[in-house]
């Protein structure tokens, strides 16, 4: 077996268990490491010793490494492959089957933790037909958003990924773009324009009160760029950074908004979100919408939580011809391109 893929691999099971980020990284620094190495280089630096002496290369790395090289499946690595054969979520499966896509990722161009080509990679390993890039806007700075000239850079790489995959997978351009304190979308409209997916979320002032809420949420769903809204309360409900409530806006003006509109309410499958809550999902169902189950995965193996955001969309309900990332690839970007 090929070291850096099964280094890698671990990664991305570690990251779908919610492993703690430093043993996740140990493991993508030293997939790093040793790609930059000769096959033949790597062998000999196994044998000799002096791969453990590499920064970046712990004991639970070498041992991989070595069983790899050796031709065999690091024990490691089958164990994980065998927790995972686990469901993630408790229900939602025939939903989940008819999954095709992602809309909302992000990569280390912002504040996610892997290159493009690594989620590329596991969104394929996944059998998503299409995944949206949507890392962050400028005026997120805590999270490295993206100013025109480096979205503008990204897109090249975007356009070279598609060029070499074969048609049978596409990278949507795409931005996770901040609707800002007045409303308005936080990049140029003409890069807007350059874009596949445009997810329009509220990262700032989140405990505004309910009516100045509501107006700055209404100005930036009726942007004719805006497809999705993203992760519409706010909220967290469990995890590392703590719990935070729910923004308060009026729910009902917000939704018919999105219907008139035509665009899309996430159901975002972070578990530490689960946003919006089950009765807002209902309401949301009652004024019309369409949704879009998005892992918003910061890692690779963070793709695979379309598993928690399927299973709440079946248990309320929501029909999966109103789920857009259920629609093939064309149906899709007409509607985008049209909303």
């Amino acid at each position: 077996m090929d070291p850096t893929a099964a280094l890698n691999e671990i990664a991305f099971w570690l990251e779908r268990e919610l492993a703690p980020s430093f043993k996740v990284q140990a493991f993508r620094k030293a997939a790093a490491t040793i790609a930059e190495l000769e096959p033949e280089e790597l062998r000999v630096r196994a044998r000799d010793g002096r791969l453990k002496r590499m920064k970046g290369i712990g004991a639970r790395s070498f041992e991989v490494i070595t069983q790899a090289l050796n031709g065999d499946t690091p024990s490691y690595l089958a164990d994980l492959r065998e927790r995972s054969k686990e469901a993630l979520a408790d229900g939602g499966s025939e939903l989940r089957a008819l999954l095709r896509g992602d809309l909302h990722s992000h990569s280390d161009w912002s504040d996610g933790g892997s290159p493009i080509p690594l989620m590329v990679d596991a969104a394929r390993a996944l059998n998503r037909e299409y995944l949206a890039l949507t890392d962050h806007s400028p005026n997120l700075k805590i999270a490295n958003g993206l100013s025109v000239e480096r979205l503008t850079d990204q897109l090249r790489i975007v356009d070279q990924i598609n060029d070499d995959d074969g048609g049978s997978f596409r990278l949507l351009k795409g931005i996770e773009v901040d609707i800002l304190e007045d409303g308005t979308l936080d990049q140029t409209p003409e890069m807007l324009d350059q874009l596949d997916i445009v997810v329009a979320s509220v990262h700032s002032k989140l405990r505004s009160d309910r009516r100045t809420m509501t107006a700055r949420m209404l100005s930036g769903i009726r942007d004719p760029h805006t497809n999705v809204l993203g992760h519409c309360t706010g909220r967290l409900v469990q995890g590392s950074r703590g719990q935070r409530p729910q923004s308060e806006f009026d729910a009902e003006k917000v939704f018919a908004a999105c219907a008139e509109n035509s665009v899309a309410v996430e159901i975002n499958s972070r578990p530490e979100r689960q946003d919006p809550p089950d009765d807002l999902i209902q309401l949301a169902l009652d004024a019309g919408c369409l949704f879009s189950i998005d892992s918003d995965a910061h890692a690779p193996g963070q793709l695979d939580f379309l598993q928690y955001g399927a299973q709440r969309a079946e248990a309320n309900g929501v029909p999966a011809e109103r789920i857009i990332t259920t629609w093939p690839l064309e149906k899709l970007l007409e509607w985008a391109g049209s909303s």
